[in-house]
């Protein structure tokens, strides 16, 4: 065969670079999208931070009808009416929550200190008291043995052989050290088992507490068969009376098992940014874009002004970065417009779980929402990765606003976050001494018009994080 040439027609999408840089910029979060701007501003002189203003006009709003359906509104404030948040002072969400100028002080991200742990709150509480170095050492040792809910697993002869080639410490030096730690706040740190921990803090009571003694006698055995036998079981292995024995239960439940763990809690604390806020304005739902997520950079005008007057070299070069910087702020638009459309179809589709909660949360997919809005479910994907939005109802990833669905009796629909709802609410309601079985749960929402397996509802119970039937009996 001889070479030839022919022509044919066809279509193929080219991801050009600007669509390359949009969809990269459409899934990151917060963060990650404030650390590009700042590479990008530090790498493109043509680029410049801008102040971020309150009103804008890259504000919008959807409203509901009265029919419960949602439609678009533009607005006259770009933020929440203080009235929706707290006491109305005249000043506008934003402004008080809002980033404010790089060198502020008062600035609220910049406030948040470094989170104290349990060690450290230990330590600090060691150098206020009166100690010889050498028990201070002992002491530094028992702490640093002392888990995260404030309990010594260690035994004390494993503490004893550590410092026994530097300080030849004595058993009853040990004993006397971890005394005076387990004076120390919160009450109860430095126990060796739930028992000892309940008596640190049973001694910190007055004597005249009601139940107090019968408490302390309770906590040293008994109380391990409460689950089993119960409080009226007790008072009759005991030979006490039953009301006496269930003060002195209800005494030891007011008590904090993991007494360390208030204050190791805070070490573990997450932050995030909501990319949108959704709030109630005299009856009608609004939505708009975060003040993080407002672009605050542009053009360098001065260093635009310069193409014309400078060499063809150094306008090449400014020129090149000119399209970057136009490319990026063109993307930017793109990201927040994409993203809210998103979030307003989100609003239109569950204002019901926003105003009644998790169990009016209806099923709700990708595909439905692009067919919505007119995107590819790729894009929607993107646009919600990562983002939360703030609502009455709490900060809220966006994915949470949608939930794979289980056909009803009556021809609809209902989420799995709802069924979810409606098992805590069944459960919490259950008898303590009975509690209900997964068949039964599943015979109950049954009966409400969700005919679902019984090991659909031991799937949803245990991502809730709740135990079985059997370990949530409570016979008190």
């Amino acid at each position: 065969m001889k070479p030839r040439l022919q022509t044919s027609l066809g279509q193929h999408l080219v991801m050009t670079p600007q669509l390359q840089q949009a969809i990269r910029l459409l899934q990151m979060s917060a963060i990650e999208l404030e650390a590009e701007l700042v590479n990008a501003v530090e790498s493109n002189p043509l680029l410049d931070w801008t102040e971020t203003a309150i009103s804008s006009d890259r504000t919008d709003g959807t409203r509901l009808d009265g029919d419960g359906h949602a439609s678009d509104s533009s607005l006259d404030t770009p933020a929440p009416p203080e009235a929706d948040w707290g006491a109305n002072d005249g000043e506008t969400w934003y402004q008080r929550v809002g980033p404010g100028d790089p060198g502020d002080e008062g600035s609220a991200a910049e406030q948040v200190a470094e989170a104290e742990t349990l060690h450290d709150h230990l330590l600090w509480q060691l150098h206020l008291s009166p100690l010889s170095p050498r028990d201070r050492q002992i002491a530094v040792a028992l702490i640093e043995s002392i888990d995260d809910n404030g309990y010594l697993r260690e035994p004390l002869e494993s503490i004893a052989a550590g410092l026994e080639a530097e300080l030849h410490a004595r058993g009853d030096e040990i004993q006397t050290a971890l005394c005076q730690i387990q004076r120390f706040d919160p009450v109860g740190v430095g126990a060796r088992d739930l028992a000892e921990c309940l008596r640190l803090q049973l001694e910190q009571l007055p004597e005249d507490t009601p139940g107090r003694d019968l408490a302390w006698t309770l906590a040293n055995g008994p109380l391990e068969r409460l689950p089993r036998i119960g409080v009226s079981g007790l008072a009759s292995e005991m030979k006490l009376d039953e009301g006496e024995v269930d003060i002195a239960v209800q005494l030891l439940r007011s008590l904090d098992p993991r007494p360390g763990a208030q204050i190791g809690a805070i070490a573990t604390d997450t932050y995030v940014a909501p990319d949108v806020v959704i709030w109630r304005q005299h009856g009608l739902w609004r939505v708009a874009l975060s003040d993080s997520m407002r672009p605050r950079v542009s053009i360098h005008r001065g260093y635009e002004g310069m193409i014309r007057h400078a060499s063809a070299s150094d306008a090449s070069y400014l020129k090149g970065h000119l399209q970057e910087a136009r490319w990026l702020l063109k993307s930017l638009e793109a990201r927040g417009d994409t993203l809210l459309k998103v979030t307003r179809c989100l609003l239109r589709q569950q204002a019901g779980f926003l105003e009644f909660g998790d169990s009016a949360l209806r099923p709700l997919t990708l595909r439905e929402v692009a067919a919505e809005i007119g995107l590819h479910e790729s894009t929607v994907s993107r646009a919600i990765a990562r983002k939360y939005a703030r609502t009455p109802r709490g900060t809220i990833p966006l994915r949470g606003f949608f939930a794979s669905g289980i056909g009803t009796g009556g021809g609809g629909e209902a989420s799995s976050t709802a069924i979810q709802s409606m098992l805590r609410q069944l459960i919490e309601a259950e008898n303590p001494r009975k509690p209900l079985s997964d068949a039964r749960l599943a015979e109950s929402l049954k009966a409400t018009g969700i005919p679902v397996a019984r090991r659909t509802v031991a799937k949803y119970r245990e991502a809730m994080g709740i135990a079985s039937s059997q370990d949530r009996v409570r016979m008190a």
